[in-house]
């Protein structure tokens, strides 16, 4: 480890930075640094504008991921380097807000009902029926099942937030046979790693991609679907069913009640509601006319 990387690991984990943001901060840095073939302590303002362009041009990454490359390289010249930085001279790429892919409920249960093992088919149920990302879903433990009370806890979650969702009894069960299935009873994770599923780890988020574009395949969904889409269908699900906003921000352990509002955009029940001013016109038949 490079002396200037240890100082900005140094300065992440005493700010208590979540190790997925520690880890994509330090490639982020360190892909900066190979671009160029030069430390990055020898780089400045335009080189971080040839990379941004670049990023955009060659690369072809989202807005999403260029601002994340961005703030990990701001946070390097600011708390690393106590260098300034420009936000005039490299500012963050404007916002593309586009609707997420949702499923419809038959095409969630095909998907589910298509999984390649049972241990995908339960990974996948959980995902649903919870509505966590996959990241939380790999760091769930045995103790954050409360069948009494019928939670789920979800520990140290996106912004190290703990929130609690349903237990689903359907969930439950499912999860109960599961677990008689297993070769050996995990102690600690509740989707224990290794071939066999009987690793003293977690998973990993790769075996939670895999099982959702597997089970995408063999169900012949051509739509793309990841294991976020799940996370939509939930919220959208919920939704349509009649649950209020409120309730689903608090579910998904949303912060500001505008980032739950996109799914106003895509329930079919708000949708339908409203109808379409063409329906009120009083258009003469095509048909009459001809004749």
């Amino acid at each position: 480890m490079t002396h200037l990387r240890k100082i900005m690991l140094e300065e992440l984990e005493r700010r208590n930075y979540a190790q997925t943001t520690i880890h994509s901060y330090l490639s982020a840095v360190a892909e900066f640094s190979l671009h160029f073939h030069r430390p990055p302590n020898q780089l400045g303002p335009d080189h971080i504008r040839q990379y941004q362009a670049y990023l955009f041009g060659q690369r072809k990454l989202a807005p999403s991921t260029v601002t994340q490359r961005l703030a990990a390289l701001r946070f390097f010249y600011i708390k690393t380097l106590r260098k300034p930085w420009s936000v005039t001279e490299t500012p963050y790429p404007k916002k593309v807000q586009r609707l997420p892919i949702i499923l419809s409920s038959e095409e969630v249960a095909q998907l589910i009902d298509s999984a390649l093992t049972p241990f995908h088919h339960i990974v996948l149920m959980t995902l649903y029926a919870t509505g966590v990302r996959r990241a939380e879903l790999t760091r769930l433990k045995i103790t954050d099942i409360d069948s009494r009370r019928m939670i789920i806890h979800i520990q140290g979650g996106k912004g190290r937030k703990d929130r609690d969702v349903m237990l689903s009894p359907t969930l439950l069960k499912a999860l109960r046979e599961y677990w008689r299935e297993l070769r050996r009873k995990p102690t600690d994770w509740l989707f224990p790693g290794g071939r066999w599923h009987t690793a003293n780890h977690p998973i990993t988020t790769k075996v939670v991609w895999n099982a959702c574009r597997k089970a995408a395949q063999r169900a012949g969904i051509h739509k793309k679907i990841h294991p976020h889409t799940l996370r939509h269908c939930f919220a959208t699900h919920l939704l349509e069913a009649g649950a209020d906003l409120r309730t689903i921000q608090v579910l998904l352990g949303h912060r500001d009640l505008e980032e739950t509002t996109i799914y106003l955009h895509l329930s079919q029940r708000h949708l339908n509601a409203t109808a379409s001013p063409l329906d009120s016109l009083p258009l003469k038949d095509k048909v009459a006319q001809s004749e």
